[in-house]
Formats: C-alpha cells, structure tokens, sequence
C-alpha cells in the first residue's frame, strides 16, 4: 500500500461534508441556514442591541479587553441637550454642575458642554468610558434614551465565544454583519459619522 489516497476516498470525504453542510443548512432554517454557511466569522462581529440591554453592568466586569470594548455612544438627534440630565447627575446630585460629586459616571468620561440657555451637549471621552452602564440606565430611566452601550470593533477582539454574550441575561449581544457593525438608536452617533451605522428606532 503506497500511503496515498486514492481519488475515490477524496470524492467520499466531500460528498459526506457536503452532505453535512446542507444538513447543518436545513436545520438552521433553509436559505437562512445556507446564507450563515457562506459567513465566516470575519464577516460578522459580536455587538448590543440597545432595545434589548438593560444596563446590568456586566460589560464593564467580563469583557476580555481593559478596559472593556465596550462602550456608551450618543445618538444625538436622540438627546434633549438637557440642564438637567439623568445621564449626567446623580439623582440626588447636590447642584447641577460639573463637580465630580455631581457627576453619575465613576470614571468623569461624559463632558458636558454649555450650547444656549437652556441647552447642554454630552459628550463620550470613550478613552475613560469603561461600559458600565450607569450613565444609559439614568438617560433610559429619566431622560430620552439617547445613551446607549455599543462594543467598539477598534477595540473588540472578536472572540470566536463572546465572553459578555455568554453572561448577557436579556440576550442582547447578537452577532451582525461586519459591514454594518453598528446599531445606533434613531441614528448616527457625532463622532461615527454614519459609516457602518444601522440606523433603529
């Protein structure tokens, strides 16, 4: 025997994984099933659903990347540029102001911006935001819900089993296509620019 596979052994070996393809196909349901076979996991990345998040925190602690990959962006056309912002201010914040013992961010990674009378802009620092979620639960709580959490794929690893999915207990991080990596509520974010965003909402 000469060690070699002999071309009738090659052809089994790719009808069986063939047949194991459309089977894995089928069961993931049809054309949907098929078009998951043609992506590979470069086509997709890991990102939140910001109508499914509910700011447990957990991105912040289980992230594999320090600080986490994940992030707090602004949809702007969201924001009511609001004196008093429950994104920004403790609730029971003594003045409305940039004191750190004002501020609800642990981390002072939301800056805050005199526009006019009475309108105030909040901008992410995202070199400081650690995705805790603190400043999203206050803006979802008291205010428009223009804070929301979004992993950064500059920073993302893309782990083949996300670390944060796995403990996620709304089941808000999904895999989506790498095209499009973003879901922004009601829009663009100031800083993204609208490439890659999804637009919801």
């Amino acid at each position: 025997m000469s060690g070699k596979i002999e071309p009738k052994s090659i052809e089994r070996r790719r009808f069986i994984r063939s047949g194991m393809q459309i089977a894995l196909a089928i069961s993931l349901g049809g054309v949907g099933g098929i078009s998951f076979l043609k992506s590979t996991s470069k086509d997709l990345v890991w990102q939140i659903d910001p109508f499914k998040c509910v700011q447990c925190g957990r991105c912040a602690d289980v992230c594999v990347m320090t600080p986490s990959a994940v992030k707090c962006v602004h949809a702007y056309d969201l924001c009511g540029y609001c004196d008093l912002c429950g994104g920004y201010l403790k609730p029971d914040s003594n003045a409305r102001s940039t004191a750190a013992e004002n501020q609800l961010c642990p981390t002072a990674a939301i800056k805050r911006k005199y526009i006019e009378d009475p309108y105030f802009e909040y901008v992410i620092e995202e070199d400081l935001c650690i995705g805790c979620a603190k400043c999203v639960a206050g803006c979802t709580s008291f205010g428009n819900g223009s804070l929301h959490l979004q992993i950064r794929h500059d920073r993302c690893k893309n782990c083949n089993d996300c670390a944060i999915a796995r403990v996620c207990p709304a089941d808000a991080i999904q895999r989506v296509p790498a095209n499009t990596p973003y879901l922004i509520k009601g829009g663009f974010t100031k800083d993204g620019g609208g490439k890659g965003i999804v637009k919801k909402g």
